[in-house]
């Protein structure tokens, strides 16, 4: 079954985004669907993702946690990521860009990343993304096989699987 544009998803079910074709409801962004949906990189995503992403950002819907903001600062900062522009204009810009929400980190949010239940990679950022996707019982729109695998054996993580 597909959710309604005004229902957000069960929390332990994981869609493409051409399940989710009448879908305009929250999702929650991870950092590099955040980053290509920005610099307008289709080719790294499913088919479908930009149509998901545009009906959610028209009703201002796209969540970014602030460790992606963070995370993309870092990333600069080691050169592992280059922008045409100095990082924090960037990350202004992104910001700011329609749709976007940036959502703050909160303390229940970090208790719940160190609860994660079975076994979930080390990367603090994208468990504070699932902890949270989790808790607010939002999708989180991933191209992170580890992090789709981790929803697929564990539940109660609803996923967008974006991967192309």
């Amino acid at each position: 079954m597909t959710p309604s544009a005004a229902t957000p998803p069960s929390s332990n079910r994981i869609w493409t985004p051409g399940q989710l074709a009448d879908y305009a409801g929250p999702l929650l962004l991870d950092t590099h669907i955040w980053l290509w949906h920005i610099e307008g990189d289709a080719s790294q995503v499913a088919p479908g993702t930009t149509a998901l992403l545009d009906r959610s950002g028209a009703q201002r819907r796209l969540f970014v946690c602030d460790i992606s903001y963070w995370e993309i600062a870092v990333k600069a900062a080691k050169g592992k990521l280059t922008f045409s522009v100095d990082v924090a204009v960037w990350l202004q810009r992104a910001e700011q860009a329609p749709g976007i929400q940036l959502r703050a980190l909160t303390r229940p949010v970090l208790l719940q990343s160190t609860r994660l239940s079975g076994a979930v990679h080390n990367d603090p950022a994208d468990r504070m993304l699932i902890a949270m996707a989790q808790l607010d019982n939002v999708p989180l729109v991933t191209a992170d096989r580890q992090i789709i695998e981790y929803a697929l054996a564990h539940g109660g993580t609803p996923v967008v699987d974006a991967r192309p």
